[in-house]
């Protein structure tokens, strides 16, 4: 089988869409970009709707296609593991049958099972993984694109059983044999490549590698994405730190952002701060070792057991390093747990007790009180979250065998590991009080908390059961939560309801309420939960400082307002911005003023984010400036409501005056509230110098219409004078009024720009208009439009 992948994906598009299937014909050329890009809510969405039509219409090669992307996604950029072996199995068997053996995305599903299995255990199913990687690439061409990828998976699992020398030679044979049948390497072979020789410590032959392969790539006038870059920047800052580099390794290091953002890169940042930490260049804190026990619960969740045994014994090193007794030893205590879940053990269980035996070598802090007094003591003295976990962990083995007493400071003990991201490892800690101690609601609710944190399903179902009988609101309060953190906000509306039914003076249940109605879009709903809040809070001096949530807090009014914008309840919004000291120019009627500058963040069609200048309108709606085009479903002039919260913090006072003029608030898009109607239609040409474009763009908004350039000072098109030469150019978005028709668009411009020296060309205009379009077909032609 020899058929192109991508020209499989067009023709079926085509199609698909000829055939009126336009959103499953739309999520084939959508699911993998968002499967690389880990735009992960925009291929949940998709992907259901999708799979479902391609089995409905009886397309197995598209439904292989659309499963392979998604698996795709929830292995690389995702880092599943366990969790979904049984689909990458069971994809592997449905791709190799009578009636989809032939797809060309058949073989990429080898790729699956082989990455699905090192998440799992990396050397544990090394034999398999070459056994099926290996099998593939025997009865495939060398110069399909699929053998590039199976190659590289071929070496991962040689590097996998600690032969990285062999794994360098496979590459090689590969990369040999894809040039004689006229493959072009691709940039993410050789970063593979420069992985390899960074296992073999040839970290000089990596930087020289990947600034060879990267010319190349741009000399054959391939781009290089955001990935490539990402992923060049972080192979060249690992290699550079183990070469002593720092500097050099710090510049070029991915933020942690970065890393959070993308799973992905994890890993190799992790390899790298480690060697800067032990280079005297990185501090070593507890916040590194909490966002390193962060990603690791991640992996346990998701059983990727090697890999969080990797990220595990790093962090368990760094722990050793800050001298973190408890979180060292909670590290080796999630380890052993991990290396049951392994098939193969050798090396890495020897890791794992060694980090054990070091943690309880390390000496344990002296009490400054008595171990009943602790709790009182570190509530009035700050001192660092670990230094806590330590003193915590010695009160409670003095409390060993006692129960009096023991709940305060494991409750806290459990609150500090959350906080030093260890969710998993204190809910363990507060179930074995909980036997001691099953009524007392503060250990439940932190249990509760801790589970929440550590994605643990099962347990959340478990304390919910429990607490069921005795305590049914907690149980449903509970499940609300954990609805809300998996985003299914029907289910979270119907547990505070169930909530509300038990207990009407509720505040917090009334605000998670109003958040899930927001997210469902139910704008009354939501308006009327606040509305409930501000009705049945207590005067704020009233209440103990511990106790805020039950008086009314300065975000309850900014939510209420945004509900009130969205239903259009001026009234309410003008009385709650009064309780905010907010001043309208007019006592009463619809809020429609201009105040200041503002960014409205909005999602494109793609799943990807865009920051629109926006004029705000009131306290919580903007009017939009740009005109957009098809990847938003706003435009110009149209009024929408925004999200109360600050997206973005402003520049701090002592920021430079540039930096502060230039911030404006962000925030994000909520609904669209009043749409203006414009129609955008793009202009492209010469530029024909300031004043005339400024008088075109003054004569336009003057009738009504509305333009913003899109194209910068770099913008450059062919002279038509000179075969050698370019002039400046302008792109452009004109916005057609709804009180305008093509046609009278299409004459105005004639008009405005008719004398201009180069012509602009507007041809999909021109065809909505129903004027002749090959004027400008000859523009586009002639200046290289």
């Amino acid at each position: 089988m020899t058929t192109d992948i991508w020209s499989w994906v067009r023709d079926t598009h085509q199609q698909l869409a000829e055939a009126g299937h336009h959103r499953l014909a739309d999520a084939i050329v959508e699911l993998p970009e968002h499967a690389t890009e880990g735009r992960n809510d925009q291929l949940d969405a998709l992907y259901p709707e999708a799979l479902a039509a391609a089995r409905s219409l009886g397309l197995p090669w598209v439904e292989v296609y659309l499963r392979h992307w998604r698996m795709q996604n929830l292995l690389n950029k995702r880092q599943q593991g366990e969790a979904v072996m049984p689909e990458a199995i069971d994809l592997l068997d449905f791709a190799h049958r009578e009636e989809t053996a032939g797809c060309p995305q058949s073989v990429c599903v080898v790729q699956d099972f082989a990455i699905c299995h090192a998440r799992v255990d990396g050397p544990g199913y090394v034999a398999e993984r070459l056994d099926v990687v290996g099998e593939t690439l025997a009865r495939i061409e060398p110069g399909r694109a699929c053998y590039d990828c199976l190659s590289r998976e071929y070496s991962d699992a040689l590097e996998d059983d600690g032969r990285a020398a062999e794994a360098l030679d496979h590459l090689d044979t590969a990369a040999n044999r894809m040039l004689a049948a006229g493959q072009r390497i691709s940039l993410r072979f050789h970063q593979a490549r420069a992985g390899t020789l960074h296992l073999l410590g040839r970290y000089e032959e990596v930087l020289e590698l990947l600034d060879t392969a990267e010319r190349a790539e741009q000399a054959q006038g391939h781009r290089l994405d955001e990935r490539d870059q990402r992923w060049g920047a972080m192979l060249r800052a690992r290699a550079l730190a183990a070469l002593g580099r720092t500097e050099e390794a710090l510049a070029l290091l991915p933020d942690r952002a970065e890393a959070e953002l993308h799973a992905d890169l994890r890993p190799a940042w992790t390899q790298t701060v480690e060697l800067l930490v032990a280079a005297g260049a990185w501090e070593n804190d507890a916040e590194l070792g909490a966002v390193l026990a962060g990603w690791a619960g991640y992996l346990d969740t998701a059983g990727a057991h090697r890999p969080c045994v990797d990220l595990l014994l790093a962090a368990g090193r760094l722990a050793l390093a800050r001298g973190a007794r408890t979180v060292a030893l909670t590290l080796a205590a999630t380890g052993e747990r991990k290396l049951t879940r392994l098939r193969r053990t050798d090396g890495v269980s020897e890791e794992v007790a060694a980090l054990r035996a070091a943690a309880e070598a390390l000496p344990e802090p002296e009490l400054p009180v008595p171990p009943g007094e602790l709790t009182a003591y570190l509530a009035e003295v700050e001192v660092p979250f670990e230094t806590g976990a330590d003193l915590l962990s010695v009160a409670l083995d003095r409390y060993r065998g006692e129960q009096a007493g023991a709940t305060g400071p494991t409750v806290l003990l459990a609150t500090v590991l959350g906080g030093l991201g260890h969710a998993r490892a204190a809910a363990d800690l507060l179930w074995q009080r909980l036997e001691a101690d099953p009524a007392d609601r503060e250990l439940t609710g932190t249990l509760g908390e801790m589970l929440i944190d550590a994605r643990d399903a099962d347990g959340v179902r478990r304390l919910a059961d429990r607490l069921a009988g005795a305590a049914p609101a907690d149980a449903h309060w509970m499940r609300a939560r954990w609805a809300a953190a998996e985003s299914r906000w029907a289910e979270v509306l119907e547990q505070c309801e169930a909530i509300l039914a038990l207990d009407d003076a509720v505040l917090n249940t009334r605000r998670l309420a109003a958040r899930a109605a927001t997210e469902l879009g139910d704008h009354a709903t939501a308006q009327r939960f606040h509305q409930e809040v501000l009705e049945r809070a207590l005067p704020a001096g009233e209440i103990p400082e511990e106790e805020g949530h039950r008086a009314v807090q300065e975000p309850d009014l900014w939510h209420l307002i945004t509900a009130a914008s969205a239903n259009r309840d001026w009234a309410v919004v003008r009385s709650t911005g009064a309780l905010l000291g907010i001043e309208f120019d007019e006592p009463d009627g619809p809020v429609d003023e201009e105040w200041q500058l503002v960014t409205v963040r909005a999602t494109r069609t793609n799943g990807s984010t865009a920051d629109l200048p926006a004029v705000r309108t009131g306290p919580a709606t903007a009017r939009i400036l740009p005109v957009l085009g098809e990847d938003l479903t706003l435009n110009h002039g149209d009024v929408v409501v925004f999200a109360p919260a600050l997206l973005e913090r402003p520049p701090a006072e002592d920021a430079p005056e540039e930096e502060r003029r230039r911030w404006r608030p962000a925030f994000e898009l909520l609904t669209l509230l009043d749409p203006a109607g414009y129609t955008t239609y793009w202009i492209d040409g010469g530029w024909p110098g300031d004043e005339p474009w400024g008088t075109l763009r003054e004569r336009l908004q003057e009738a009504g219409y509305a333009v913003w350039a899109y194209s910068g000072e770099q913008y450059r098109i062919t002279d038509p004078a000179d075969d050698d030469g370019t002039l400046p150019g302008i792109y452009a978005a004109v916005g057609v009024p709804p009180t305008a028709s093509a046609a009278e668009a299409d004459a105005l411009l004639h008009r405005l720009t008719g004398d201009w020296p180069h012509p602009l060309a507007w041809p999909a205009l021109a065809e909505a208009a129903g004027v002749d379009v090959a004027r400008h077909e000859e523009i586009v032609e002639r200046y290289g439009l």
